[in-house]
């Protein structure tokens, strides 16, 4: 199948997802399935904590962001430069993007740590629905039951979701996760974009990005002549 129509698909089914978050999150419909699911089963510790890699895993550039899930300069981020990001220079191999969880409150923890208790083929996309619907889910009167919700939607039975987000170890090793990154690129701000272990000073922008990158590539070049 052409690469243009396997886009578009995907493209279809996220907004699909993100329509279907926004009427359950409005009391429009439910996500309660009629037979609850009752597999509580987690991922090894190391599996769940173990970096997402979107992209050329052995690319000569990596792109890491640390962000808060109810930060709303992070989805503004998610969906403005981070998919011209995706396009230009993830999915065509010249970018190895990580995403590390930074969050600054409860509940962006508690997202941080449903998102990964998913198969890692799912992780991205749920944080992207996550950002895309961060106006809707993050401003409910239980928002911690809407997150349950997404969950649902991305195949997380809300049995695993309890299991997940009152698990220690995952609650610890998202923290861990957190506090190292602050530790080492002293972080004061989410989001925080690193390239190649240079974090980016101020507003991210589509126009920094372009040339952060594009002089990495040129270095790249050079090198290997």
């Amino acid at each position: 199948m052409p690469k243009y129509i396997v886009k578009m698909i995907n493209n279809i089914i996220l907004s699909a997802i993100a329509l279907l978050v926004t009427l359950i999150m409005t009391g429009t419909i439910s996500a309660e399935p009629k037979n609850k699911a009752t597999n509580t089963n987690l991922f090894p510790i190391e599996y769940i904590l173990a970096d997402r890699v979107l992209g050329n895993d052995s690319a000569g550039i990596t792109v890491i962001e640390y962000a808060s899930m109810t930060c709303p300069h992070c989805a503004a981020f998610h969906t403005g430069p981070f998919q011209t990001l995706k396009k230009e220079y993830i999915e065509n191999g010249k970018v190895r993007f990580i995403y590390r969880d930074f969050p600054l409150d409860r509940l962006a923890l508690a997202a941080a740590m449903m998102a990964r208790c998913a198969p890692k083929e799912r992780y991205y996309p749920i944080v992207e629905i996550i950002f895309q619907t961060q106006k809707n889910w993050a401003r409910q009167a239980d928002p911690t039951a809407a997150l349950a919700q997404i969950g649902l939607l991305s195949g997380i039975s809300k049995n695993t979701y309890t299991a997940c987000v009152g698990n220690k170890e995952i609650y610890e090793g998202v923290m861990k996760i957190r506090n190292d990154g602050e530790e080492r690129f002293n972080i004061q701000s989410t989001p925080t974009i690193i390239i190649n272990g240079k974090p980016i000073k101020g507003h991210v922008t589509v126009e920094k990005l372009r040339l952060i990158l594009d002089s990495e590539l040129s270095k790249l070049r050079t090198t290997k002549r």
